[in-house]
């Protein structure tokens, strides 16, 4: 099965973010990155408990954007990092807890092969296509760019960026191993479900572990 992850931005999410959480979970959604950064630590860490409390009895994993004191306090799967956080390596070696997922975004051949190489469990890779919260990383990397680094690496690669319903074929046809992206997965249901299924029901060679 192809793989899809839900980043969330309650600030575009039509209903309560908490809401749109539970939603996702039941749908199916396999990975769930908490992405509220503008949050005091304190609202972080009550949303991040509540997340994780609405998973239990679910696969789906639970990440949070960063924050690695909040991803220990609410006994979270894992964390998702960006270039400028700490490097994946640095967090391996600190960490008693063997069974944490760690995501990094990249946005080039180079972020990827660095990644993996210090630990990474897998990587987003993007942007794919023109999205408004990727105009900073510059122009759409583009499907034939994804075609060229999973022809390099057989690693868990998700496709990120403007990724919709219209083209998230494209990326998995090319090798990605699953799909990643915010607007997509803050769908009302039935929508929401339809789509985790579509795409889900494309085959991946990535495995990871239920939900613990």
């Amino acid at each position: 099965m192809a793989w899809t992850y839900y980043i969330t931005d309650r600030k575009i999410c039509t209903v309560p973010i908490l809401k749109q959480i539970h939603l996702a979970i039941k749908a199916g959604v396999d990975l769930l990155q908490i992405r509220e950064k503008d949050l005091t630590t304190r609202e972080l860490l009550t949303l991040a408990q509540q997340a994780r409390a609405l998973s239990q009895g679910y696969p789906t994993q639970v990440l949070i954007n960063d924050r690695l004191d909040v991803a220990l306090s609410a006994n979270l799967h894992g964390i998702h990092l960006s270039q400028t956080s700490l490097q994946t390596s640095t967090i391996r070696t600190r960490l008693s807890k063997k069974k944490f997922l760690i995501g990094v975004s990249t946005h080039n051949i180079k972020e990827v092969e660095q990644a993996f190489q210090e630990g990474a469990d897998f990587v987003t890779f993007g942007p794919i296509f023109a999205t408004p919260s990727k105009l900073r990383f510059g122009s759409p990397l583009g499907i034939p760019a994804l075609k060229k680094l999973l022809q390099k690496s057989n690693h868990s690669t998700l496709a990120l960026g403007g990724v919709n319903e219209k083209n998230y074929k494209k990326c998995l046809e090319v090798g990605a191993r699953g799909i990643a992206g915010i607007r997509m997965f803050q769908q009302p249901e039935p929508n929401v479900r339809k789509i985790i299924c579509a795409i889900r029901s494309h085959s991946s060679t990535w495995t990871s572990e239920s939900n613990q």
